[in-house]
């Protein structure tokens, strides 16, 4: 016959599960916050020496998993060949993915998946290219019926307009008979969503320098000068904004 634990042991029992329990969620805080310091200074891969392995302690952590996909992310910009970046843009993925499932109404966590194929949009095939965009636009869309003022998501909208407006119709077509149709847009929808996410967060010099680039797709030579210099003018403050202000300068050259 089996014999109860007595109370007194039940009781230690329950008490060590419970600091074991306090212990680990403290090890992940912890390491969490080590890795917060080299967030702050994108220092991506020294990050995620912390918040990998604190992701093993508290897998469904959604904002370390917003993280996690973040330092890939920047991780990718920073890779010297395009198959380093779509690698390493595949692991930024599968933890944006992870976030999206784990929490379907917060607007970071739907938008995250989108700005990992948009960053990787430029390095894939026709055919990926074909097949992720109607995902950008969903996940996009959904990021912005949880939170309309979500800046961040209307960039990655005007984004999304400004890259299909300017695809040729040879190109469209030919894509079509190949791989599916792709959305029509018009330079004007992606100025509107920039000035958008302008008008929600005006610090980011990202809105600046694709709105003046999206009028220079529309041959509007000052605005887009106007508009370019403007972010060029401003501090970095994000990890991607040195590359941004590279392709500011880019398009201002070929402006007559």
């Amino acid at each position: 016959m089996r014999r109860s634990l007595p109370i007194h042991a039940f009781i230690l029992v329950v008490l060590v599960m419970l600091i074991w329990t306090k212990l680990q969620a403290q090890t992940a805080n912890d390491l969490i916050a080590k890795g917060d310091i080299f967030d702050r200074s994108f220092q991506a891969e020294d990050a995620l020496k912390y918040y990998l392995p604190a992701d093993k302690l508290e897998p469904k952590n959604l904002s370390l998993l917003l993280r996690i996909a973040r330092q890939y992310r920047h991780l990718m910009t920073d890779a010297d060949t395009n198959e380093m970046k779509l690698k390493i843009g595949n692991l930024s993925l599968v933890y944006a993915l992870r976030a999206a499932d784990l929490a379907p109404n917060s607007s970071e966590a739907q938008l995250s998946p989108a700005i990992t194929y948009g960053k990787m949009l430029p390095f894939q095939g026709s055919k990926q290219q074909v097949a992720v965009t109607p995902l950008i636009r969903k996940a996009v869309d959904k990021a912005l019926s949880l939170d309309p003022n979500n800046d961040v998501a209307w960039h990655v909208l005007g984004r999304w307009h400004q890259a299909l407006a300017n695809i040729s119709g040879l190109k469209r077509s030919v894509g079509g008979l190949l791989y599916g149709q792709l959305p029509t847009t018009t330079n004007d929808a992606a100025v509107a969503c920039f000035e958008k996410a302008i008008s929600i967060n005006p610090s980011r010099l990202r809105n600046y320098i694709e709105l003046g680039r999206t009028y220079a797709q529309m041959g509007k030579n000052a605005e887009a000068r106007l508009f370019i210099e403007k972010g060029l003018a401003m501090p970095n403050t994000e990890h991607d904004d040195p590359e941004l202000k590279q392709r500011g300068r880019d398009s201002l050259t070929k402006l007559p």
